[in-house]
């Protein structure tokens, strides 16, 4: 006789996984701090009196009202967030360590300050005499810029009484702890109790807060998923260590669009904008050189021309190396392959180097033409001419295939000075090398096929 199926005592909050003791990580899920003890049953809840303010109307009934931004004082952020900082707003920033994520928020917290706006910046990572430094480095100092170091929750929120701000920003949020959750700080309950709390706040008061999130080793934001959901907006800061430019983007927007990029230099006095980073990612030789291209590449709405550099090199390895920066790895495998097929270069006995100038990473396909030129003018040797750009997708048959935002790229191409586009309309990929190659710059040798 089969026995009865006896209820879990406890219960992962993340996956609902169920089990007869407690334990310190979930078997189904992995995660740390989840399981907890299993309510004991509730009564069925009544239904309740809905107001007549509040009972549901007609959609075609219900006014709108218009959505009061106001600027952070940085156009490139505002840009990202659809126009401003919207009351009310729960704003997430996420990024890598390191990659100026309190920087670029002091800078917010400082013009907005300047601009007549009470801002209360809590720092649950450094101590407030560390952050001061930073203020003084980036000239972020002004008297209407609060600032406190503090990681529990109700602190914070005494300090949001005692300040009254009309900014509040928390760096991080994974830092920040708070008495009604247990586990420590960063666990994904701490996390939830934590943003939580902060956003019923803001939406309460119609105060806007910015949020610092923290990222794991994927790059995906930590803690639970909930905190995204959450949080009105979500924004992503990326950026090479290595390197000064920095992106920000918007994952997440409820009053915005998503497709928007922000620009940024990382400068010895702090974070500055770039309004306009066209020169950025290309090179500065006086004369044509072989083996560079430009692509016009589509950054959310804003066209950029970047310039594509390969160099091609004898190899007597039984494994010709080959080496990308900034583009993928084996969408340049696959155009090396369609080259050597469908046109005739010889280049599976080459080493080959493919990057990117400026630090920017190539991910659309549109840049596909852009690397397949800039391939063959290493391998004949010829330099294509300095107002040719080329922009298209790269068949494995060998043919050209439109990309999105054609006329921008055009348009953006013309103003820059690039009076040759190539595009789909060259036709197949050979006959697209041979228009390139129609007015290069040096001679081409003999033991190489023509186009």
């Amino acid at each position: 006789m089969a026995r009865p199926a006896v209820p879990s005592a406890y219960v992962c909050s993340e996956c609902g996984w169920g089990g007869a003791k407690w334990m310190g990580r979930c078997p189904e899920c992995q995660a740390w701090g989840t399981v907890v003890e299993r309510d004991a049953p509730r009564a069925a809840v009544a239904p309740a009196r809905v107001s007549d303010a509040r009972v549901a109307r007609p959609i075609t009934q219900l006014g709108t009202t218009e959505v009061r931004r106001s600027a952070s004082g940085i156009a490139e952020f505002d840009r990202v967030l659809g126009g401003g900082v919207v009351p009310g707003a729960a704003i997430l920033l996420s990024g890598e360590p390191g990659v100026g994520k309190s920087t670029l928020l002091l800078e917010v917290a400082s013009r907005a300050a300047r601009a007549g706006a009470r801002v209360l910046y809590v720092s649950a990572e450094e101590s407030a005499n560390q952050v001061r430094l930073r203020a003084e480095r980036t000239n972020a100092l002004h008297d209407e810029l609060y600032l406190a170091s503090e990681t529990d929750l109700a602190t914070i929120l005494g300090q949001v009484d005692a300040v009254k701000p009309q900014l509040l920003i928390v760096d991080s949020v994974q830092t920040v702890s708070s008495a009604m959750s247990d586990g420590a700080a960063g666990q994904p309950a701490q996390v939830r109790e934590v943003a939580g709390t902060l956003i019923r706040v803001a939406k309460e008061r119609d105060l806007p807060v910015l949020l610092v999130g923290h990222v794991t080793k994927d790059g995906s934001i930590a803690g639970p998923r909930l905190l995204e959901h959450l949080v009105d907006v979500v924004c992503s800061f990326e950026g090479d260590r290595q390197t000064a430019l920095r992106f920000i983007r918007a994952l997440k927007n409820r009053f915005g669009p998503t497709d928007e990029v922000g620009c940024f230099e990382m400068t010895g006095d702090g974070i500055a904008e770039v309004p306009d980073p066209s020169g950025l990612f290309l090179s500065r030789a006086a004369t044509p050189v072989s083996g560079t291209c430009v692509t016009i590449a589509v950054e959310g709405r804003r066209a950029i021309p970047v310039e594509v550099q390969a160099l091609i090199v004898g190899s007597q390895a039984p494994q010709p190396r080959r080496v990308v920066n900034g583009v993928d790895a084996s969408r340049v495998a696959m155009l090396l392959a369609v080259l050597e097929r469908r046109c005739g270069l010889k280049l599976s006995a080459a080493d080959v180097y493919v990057s990117t100038v400026g630090g920017i990473r190539l991910t659309e396909p549109g840049a596909d033409l852009a690397i397949a030129l800039a391939i063959a003018s290493a391998y004949r040797d010829k330099a294509l001419p300095h107002e040719l750009a080329a922009v298209g997708e790269i068949s494995l048959a060998g043919e050209i295939r439109p990309v999105s935002s054609a006329k921008q790229r055009v348009s953006e191409g013309r103003r820059l000075g690039y009076t040759t586009l190539l595009d789909n309309s060259a036709g197949p990929l050979r006959d697209a090398l041979g228009r390139a190659f129609r007015n290069a710059v040096a001679e081409p040798r003999p033991d190489i096929p023509e186009f």
